[in-house]
């Protein structure tokens, strides 16, 4: 792990880095002294790792939390190349789109091709970061939505040191195999009014996770006019279920 650059203002501090040919960015309060529970942002489609919406919230995270968090661009986004086979799957989506066909079955498409390297390479970010001094190897969460959440889904399945995730604004389509294997607490968000994710769908993918503790946010709106006080709730949702920083 190597970090490029640091920068600090309103009391968090940001670290852009790289881990091997991975690129990243971790943000951790100014006054870092103890440990503290770690957060994995995945960001939506066609995004990057300090989209707005990634940073503002990370940001609540950082100063209302304590936590760290920690961003990297996903296979095929931000800083990293574009493949050819992804190329073919976003073209077979753009088609899905203008012809007016269900477009979930190319998203799935998509997500599954990213998520095969997305998930060991998150699976190393958390290593790298809680080998830091001012994270440690604490409890780890997860918050992701749209293609955050389709390649969060099979992360979250995956990875044992995840205790608790924040899902949501994506629907079942070949995801509830993999979502019947979670079963950490979730806080799953959907729209109501979604124009990218049919409300049966959102409801099924909620409906296939296996956590006991599971509780469905639904808010009037479209898929991207989530309410800015979901942000809060997601944080103390995560403070609940990891705790907060250990000052030594």
């Amino acid at each position: 792990m190597r970090f490029i650059s640091q920068t600090s203002s309103d009391g968090v501090t940001e670290q852009l880095f790289t881990l091997g040919e991975l690129p990243g960015v971790l943000w951790t309060p100014d006054d870092r002294a103890g440990t503290r529970p770690l957060i994995l942002m995945g960001h939506g489609g066609g995004q990057h790792k300090k989209a707005p919406g990634v940073v503002a919230r990370a940001l609540r995270l950082v100063t209302e939390g304590g936590f760290a968090v920690v961003a990297v661009d996903a296979p095929n986004h931000g800083d990293r190349p574009k493949t050819e086979e992804f190329a073919r799957v976003v073209a077979g989506l753009r088609a899905g789109v203008t012809a007016g066909e269900d477009i979930a079955p190319h998203l799935a498409a998509m997500h599954t091709l990213l998520a095969e390297q997305a998930v060991p390479e998150w699976q190393a970010v958390v290593t790298a970061v809680q080998e830091l001094d001012f994270v440690g190897a604490g409890p780890a969460g997860y918050c992701g939505m749209s293609m955050g959440c389709g390649l969060g889904v099979p992360f979250v399945a995956a990875e044992p040191r995840i205790r608790a995730a924040v899902l949501g604004l994506l629907g079942v389509h070949g995801l509830a195999e993999t979502a019947a294997r979670i079963t950490v607490p979730v806080r799953f968000l959907l729209q109501w009014d979604d124009d990218r994710v049919p409300r049966a769908q959102g409801l099924a993918l909620f409906d296939a996770l296996a956590s006991a503790d599971k509780t469905l946010h639904a808010n009037p709106g479209k898929h991207e006019e989530v309410p800015e006080f979901e942000t809060g709730s997601a944080v103390r949702f995560l403070t609940r279920h990891l705790g907060q920083a250990t000052v030594s």
